[in-house]
Formats: C-alpha cells, sequence, structure tokens
C-alpha cells in the first residue's frame, strides 16, 4: 500500500498542506516587516511591494532593542546554566536509585501551567523586593526548566548500562566519581538536548517576563508590545521586532535540530 502511486500522492499533498500551513504565518509576518503600515492594509500589495528597512531601524534604534536582545540572552543563558547545574545530578540520583516519588513530582511539576504558580511567585518575589530585576526572572525560568530538564535526563540516565558504573565502583571509583568520568561524558547528547529546549522556553517566554520585568530587565517578547498602543497598532514595527524574536531562535533550532532528536530519541530505549 505504502508504494502505491494513490498512497504516494496522498502523502506529498498532505505535507505540502502542513508545511504551507506552518510556513504561511511566518512567511507573512517576514514579509510584512519590510513593508509600510499602508502597504500591509493593501491587498494589492501583499506580493508586490518596495521592501523599506525602516521598520527594522525603528526597531534596533529607536527602541532600544538591542538592549532588550542582551536581556533576554542573559536571562535564557542563566536559567539554562542553572537548571542543568541542578537537573543533570537530580535526574542521575532519581534514576539510578530508584527515587520513584521524586520522579512523580517532577513528573506533577512537568504538567502543570507554568502561569499558574504566577501570583504565588509575584506575591513571594514581592514581598521579598525582588520583582523588577533579573535575578526573579532566572529563577522564574529555572523553576519552569527544571523539570523540563529532569524528565528528559532520566530517561537518558536509565538508557545507559549500569554496568559501566559498577566496574568503576570495582576500580575504586565513588558514586560521584563514577557519575563524573563514566556517566556524565556519556551523556553530552542527552545534556545538550535539556539545554537547547530550555533555552528556547526562556528564550519565547512572555507571560512571567510581562508580569515579573521592569523597565530596564524587559526581554524581546515583552518589549514587542511597545507597538501596541491603544488607538493603533504599527504593524510594520511590530512585524519586524517578531522577526527579531523568531528568526534567531529558529535558526539555533534548524542547525541543533539532528542533535535534539538523537539526545530524545537515545533516552526513549533502554539498554
Amino acid at each position: 500500500m505504502k508504494s502505491s502511486p494513490a498512497y504516494r500522492a496522498f502523502r506529498v499533498v498532505a505535507l505540502t498542506v502542513v508545511v504551507i500551513a506552518l510556513l504561511a504565518p511566518l512567511l507573512w509576518m517576514v514579509a510584512a516587516s519590510f513593508k509600510t503600515n499602508v502597504d500591509i492594509y493593501d491587498t494589492g500589495k501583499a506580493l508586490a511591494f518596495s521592501p523599506t528597512l525602516t521598520n527594522y531601524a525603528n526597531v534596533l534604534e529607536q527602541a532600544n532593542y538591542v538592549e532588550f536582545i542582551v536581556n533576554s540572552l542573559w536571562v535564557a543563558f542563566a536559567a539554562t546554566v542553572l537548571s542543568i547545574v541542578l537537573g543533570v545530578p537530580a535526574a542521575y540520583s532519581m534514576s539510578r536509585f530508584n527515587m520513584r516519588k521524586s520522579a512523580l513530582v517532577v513528573l506533577m511539576a512537568r504538567v502543570i501551567p507554568g502561569v499558574s504558580l504566577l501570583v504565588p511567585w509575584y506575591y513571594v518575589f514581592s514581598n521579598l523586593k525582588m520583582v523588577g530585576g533579573f535575578s526573579v526572572l532566572i529563577l522564574s525560568h529555572m523553576f519552569v526548566s527544571l523539570p523540563l530538564v529532569v524528565y528528559i535526563m532520566m530517561g537518558y540516565f536509565d538508557s545507559l548500562p549500569i554496568e559501566l558504573e559498577e566496574a568503576a565502583l570495582v576500580d575504586g571509583l565513588t558514586h560521584i566519581g563514577a557519575f563524573r568520568r563514566i556517566t556524565l561524558p556519556l551523556s553530552i547528547p542527552g545534556v545538550a538536548t535539556a539545554g537547547i529546549l530550555s533555552f528556547i522556553f526562556s528564550w519565547n517566554n512572555f507571560m512571567f517576563a510581562l508580569v515579573l520585568s521592569g523597565a530596564d530587565t524587559k526581554t524581546l517578547p515583552v518589549a514587542i508590545f511597545d507597538f501596541v498602543g491603544y488607538a493603533s497598532i504599527d504593524w510594520g514595527g511590530l512585524m519586524a521586532a517578531a522577526s527579531v524574536v523568531t528568526l534567531p531562535i529558529m535558526l539555533i533550532a534548524l542547525f541543533v535540530q539532528k542533535y535534539v532528536v538523537s539526545g530524545l530519541t537515545a533516552g526513549a530505549t533502554k539498554g
């Protein structure tokens, strides 16, 4: 059946429809970022228009987006590093010492919507006078990324043969030494996968930064809102700002997709 002409035609049509549905909004966003607001509203210039870089100039110069890019990079990098540093040893302990109750707690934390934690977080952090600083953004992103890192790394550690660590223990290494010298080097693909997904989540996060950031700590997703006013919307600037947010992380995902897939599938089987 899979080799029949009808099946091949159906597969081509289905893939084409899915690709168009996924790429159409992105292509419209990029095209609109090179248009004036008048051209965006003119349906006759949907494809034929005179491109302009004015929107990007406004984004990068007038809106101080370079500062917001640095803020997003710092928050995403710091939250990812903290999640990896805390999550990898925790996942190893849960995997090797059969801590299934702790693993269940991590799974529950993974499925709970992060937005449901915003109100208690805001109450706690506001009482600690931390709202508006980088530390609260990094911690809030880490709290949500950490269960993801633990969940991915537990599956990866489960797939690694425990006999390697037992041989290291026989040779005189401690559990920490076996983890540092044997298990951790073998789990680098899984660590890279968890780190990439954690970074992407932090880069794209909007709600936490909207509620917990300040004027000097705004990240890119929040800064996009500067182009939305009460009376009008600067669609050209908005699409240019959205392109600045979206395209870098899409390029990163494009280049590292094989590592993400290999890291996720490596922990899908045991033995």
